[in-house]
């Protein structure tokens, strides 16, 4: 225990050290009152951290901030760089954007190609910049796909964990419609995959023959000349 309180009690002291040195570096502060200007448009609750300079460098005046490079998102880990003075000395400064908002996660375990309900799901809330790529935020987006594959409690629903559910099924009995200019056609037909709304599956005729069509409502498919 003695071995870890000294560089513990060492951390507690330099912190508000760290803070009073990010709060008297104009560069440190221009940098947060730019990022703050910037995030205005996003919306939300917005989190701005800025990570002072270790080096020792001479003081920025007349801090001119920008964001290098053209591929920077406004969002999670920054480089910030800063003009300084007439001469328009360069330094960078690292700086962290944390949206804060609302997000679902399943409420319990969910097993695979269940359709998914309000019961199943439990909001959360933290950055979503930090979530994993292709989170849904909107529990209406949700709210009727169906799991790809066995979800653990607390998963983070993402856009490669569901499907549509599919309005037609391997091997049900279908309704296709042919449509063309001044004529329509039903006739039954058997699916020969899953599909959901607007996606296209195959149809076996009663005559053997095979047909691509589009899926429109539940057990119907339709075919467009």
């Amino acid at each position: 225990m003695k071995t870890l309180r000294k560089p513990l009690v060492a951390l507690l002291l330099a912190a508000p050290a760290l803070s009073a040195i990010a709060a008297a570096d104009p560069a440190a502060e221009a940098v947060r009152k730019f990022l703050h200007q910037r995030s205005l448009g996003l919306g939300g609750e917005v989190q701005i951290e800025v990570h002072p300079t270790a080096a020792q460098m001479p003081r920025c005046e007349q801090p001119r901030p920008f964001l290098p490079g053209s591929g920077q998102k406004l969002r999670g880990r920054l480089t910030v760089g800063v003009r300084c003075g007439k001469e328009d000395r360069v330094r960078y400064l690292q700086a962290r954007v944390s949206m804060i908002g609302n997000y679902w996660v399943s409420a319990r375990p969910i097993a695979a190609g269940t359709p998914v309900d309000e019961n199943m799901l439990r909001r959360a809330r933290g950055d979503l910049g930090a979530l994993p790529r292709g989170a849904v935020l909107e529990r209406e987006q949700i709210l009727g796909q169906v799991t790809i594959r066995p979800l653990g409690a607390g998963t983070v629903l993402q856009e490669h964990l569901l499907r549509p559910l599919p309005l037609v099924r391997l091997r049900q009995a279908v309704t296709l419609e042919a449509r063309g200019r001044g004529f329509r056609i039903a006739r039954e037909g058997v699916a020969l995959e899953n599909g959901a709304l607007g996606e296209r599956v195959r149809v076996r005729l009663p005559d053997r023959s095979l047909v691509s069509a589009v899926v429109s409502g539940t057990g119907r498919a339709q075919v467009h000349f």
